[in-house]
């Protein structure tokens, strides 16, 4: 029995090689997205769907048509926002992306075929061959083991992005029902401010008051009116970045609560935040694979630095004079100018990039949970400041100047100047309460990730302008 000739054998024993670890290269039912899943669920208690195809995406539908019957909550906002956000479904698809390129990965290469036709008189000779791509054969362990790490990192950047969804939308939510609470009480406000103004007016035109006064109180109301008009329009750039991040067409079905949740009564203290984390947080070990990606593309690369193509194939020739003719030609790339050093350099740099990068990342992520956690501290000794000291005080002035007025030791003037600073405390109570449910947000999304600090719209002004400079 004839032996099989040595380049023979090497191309049966690597297609054989190949076809073990390709074996089992099919696409998995769900595409990967159940760890996207289990671990959205981990984080925040949370269903995410991925809709591709009709009959999901009727349910999803109906599902959020259910949750529109209500006053949202912040929990069903996010909710409606993961069911339904239509740029979250179209990143999605970035799974499928990278299952795909995993597959391909595991399945051997193509074989390439040519065949030709040569005449020489009356002599006509064809000539056949089979070749395969032999380096990337050989090298299929390699890439199959940095697609599974690059398809594990696209699975937990999409997490990522799930997790800084809900906490956008969440903000969102925050800020609409703030912008709803402030637009009332500055409402509030305008009427008292008009009460005085129009009774300044008519206090003018009989003589017992100053043009001067008169203008001091239309300048209230003017204040007053600049305010609400502000409040209104916050309130509406508030619904429509809310209804933006749920994938809503308009905001027509939305219904807010009148008020933000109460303050927690006290805060856990988190002295182990910054190493928990260190330890849970997606984007870190998004960067570790990413570098443990490039430190093995590196070694491929110098593996294969002398070899851009190498290619074995069998050659079968007829003709129709001569015998058949069959053998074998391997092919290679002869690296006479280019000897592969550009490649390596290229990928040393990667990996020394990916590195500094992990490091920026380990920094920032400490600052930002410490940060995070500084915030939510702050805030929320601001909010019961202004809750249980600021407010009831200015409640408490306002029921001794009713009973001065009452006696007829003040004017009416005193007691809306009055109403106008009470309004104004219990505006900034309610913007230091917005500000600590943002903190809370930002805080929860550092220990898992970067946050995506969205600055609070400044409605600081707008108390003011409604006081009128008591």
């Amino acid at each position: 029995m004839n032996k099989m000739p040595f380049p023979a054998r090497a191309l049966a024993l690597a297609v054989v090689s190949a076809a073990l670890l390709g074996g089992c290269a099919s696409f998995s039912p769900d595409g990967g997205f159940d760890a996207v899943q289990s671990a959205t669920r981990s984080h925040i208690e949370k269903d995410v769907v991925w809709a591709r195809d009709d009959a999901r995406r009727s349910q999803t539908q109906a599902r959020v048509g259910a949750l529109l019957e209500k006053p949202l909550s912040a929990d069903d906002a996010v909710q409606i926002a993961l069911l339904n956000n239509p740029g979250l479904q179209a990143a999605f698809n970035t799974l499928g992306i990278a299952e795909a390129d995993l597959v391909t990965a595991q399945r051997l290469p193509n074989p390439g075929f040519s065949i030709g036709r040569l005449t020489r008189g009356s002599e006509v000779e064809w000539e056949r061959s089979l070749h395969l791509n032999l380096a990337r054969l050989l090298t299929m362990p390699m890439r199959i083991e940095i697609e599974q790490r690059l398809f594990e990192q696209t699975r937990r950047e999409l997490v990522l992005n799930v997790l800084r969804l809900a906490a956008d939308t969440r903000k969102a939510w925050i800020i609409a029902v703030t912008a709803n609470q402030t637009a009332q009480y500055q409402q509030q406000a305008m009427d008292a401010a008009e009460a005085g103004a129009d009774l300044a007016r008519r206090m003018a035109q009989v003589g017992n008051w100053s043009k001067l006064r008169q203008a001091r109180e239309h300048s209230f109301y003017a204040d007053a009116a600049l305010a609400v008009a502000r409040a209104e329009a916050a309130k509406l750039q508030a619904r429509e970045r809310l209804v933006r991040l749920m994938g809503l067409p308009n905001a027509s079905r939305l219904q807010l609560p009148e008020r933000l949740p109460d303050l927690p009564e006290s805060l856990p203290q988190l002295p182990d935040v910054e190493q928990q984390a260190m330890d849970s947080r997606i984007d870190l070990q998004m960067t570790r694979l990413q570098t443990e990606a490039l430190a093995k593309n590196l070694g491929l690369t110098r593996s294969t630095r002398f070899i851009n193509v190498l290619e074995l194939g069998i050659i079968n020739n007829g003709s129709n004079e001569k015998p058949q003719q069959r053998g074998y030609e391997i092919s290679f790339e002869l690296p006479l100018f280019d000897w592969g050093q550009s490649r390596v350099v290229a990928a040393e740099s990667r990996y020394r990039q990916a590195l500094e990068r992990a490091r920026e990342t380990a920094v920032n992520a400490r600052s930002e949970v410490r940060e995070a956690y500084a915030m939510q501290q702050g805030q929320y000794a601001i909010a019961r400041h202004l809750r249980d000291e600021v407010v009831p005080l200015k409640q408490r002035i306002s029921e001794e100047n009713m009973l001065r007025y009452n006696g007829m030791l003040i004017d009416v003037f005193e007691l809306l100047a009055d109403a106008r600073s009470q309004i104004a405390s219990v505006n900034a109570a309610i913007q230091a309460q917005r500000d600590y449910w943002l903190a809370e947000s930002d805080l929860q999304m550092a220990r898992v990730g970067t946050p995506g600090m969205m600055a609070a719209p400044s409605a600081s002004s707008a108390p003011a302008e409604a006081a009128g400079g008591h």
